[in-house]
């Protein structure tokens, strides 16, 4: 089972009678899906369609849990906090209470990065669409549940079609890049690492680009596939 680092995570609870109506209006994801479905993945966009902060929702008894990455958990509170207005909800302060919720991989950097699973925290926040990340292909979104915050953004990329600049994994030949590194195919830059450990990571980066080795600094990156279609 990976080595889970339990201090990447937060767990905020948002409860009340209106509670799925306001978070319906905020994340990528159908939050009306989520009793049926135990727990699901979505991401919480500005007003331009970048991704603030990717989030795993759980199902709870009396409230929905939002699984963040810590660095951007007071962050989430403060913006949750400010858009609720008059709405009847409560938001809990961030716990380490989420361990128990979710499967290991779910939570450990390294198997995220094997799965195509992009983690939007603060290092990297409000640079990306979410189809430039592939939560399209990762069910984080829900074309189909109305309007929320940079919905207009993501709903204009589906309508057009395929994403020229998606996430893909590379493996480096060297230790030592960081998120945000560019990656160049040695004329220009092409696209920008979003996250990585040890070796291996994830990068936006052309499409037409995915199965062409590029350069990150002095590291070669091998382009290693996902396990889903794009």
């Amino acid at each position: 089972m990976p080595e889970v680092d339990y201090e990447l995570y937060k767990l905020i609870t948002v409860g009340g009678t209106d509670a799925i109506d306001f978070l319906q209006g905020q994340l990528t994801q159908d939050v009306s899906l989520l009793e049926g479905a135990g727990q699901l993945p979505g991401a919480w966009c500005n007003p331009k369609g970048r991704v603030f902060s990717t989030i795993r929702l759980i199902s709870q008894d009396d409230s929905i849990g939002l699984i963040v990455p810590a660095n951007m958990a007071d962050r989430i509170v403060q913006r949750l906090t400010m858009y609720r207005l008059r709405s009847k909800v409560d938001i809990g302060v961030p716990s380490d209470e989420w361990a128990d919720l979710v499967n290991s991989d779910e939570a450990n950097p390294a198997a995220l990065i094997h799965a195509g699973v992009p983690t939007i925290d603060e290092t990297n926040t409000e640079q990306f669409t979410p189809h430039m990340l592939n939560l399209d292909k990762l069910g984080a979104i829900n074309f189909t549940k109305g309007c929320y915050t940079g919905q207009e953004v993501v709903a204009r990329t589906e309508h057009l079609g395929k994403s020229k600049r998606r996430l893909m994994r590379y493996e480096a030949d060297h230790d030592g890049i960081d998120v945000g590194d560019k990656l160049s195919d040695g004329e220009r830059q092409v696209g920008e690492v979003v996250n990585v450990v040890g070796y291996d990571l994830l990068a936006v980066a052309p499409v037409d680009l995915h199965d062409h080795t590029l350069i990150v600094g002095e590291s070669t990156v091998v382009p290693q596939g996902l396990p889903y279609e794009l």
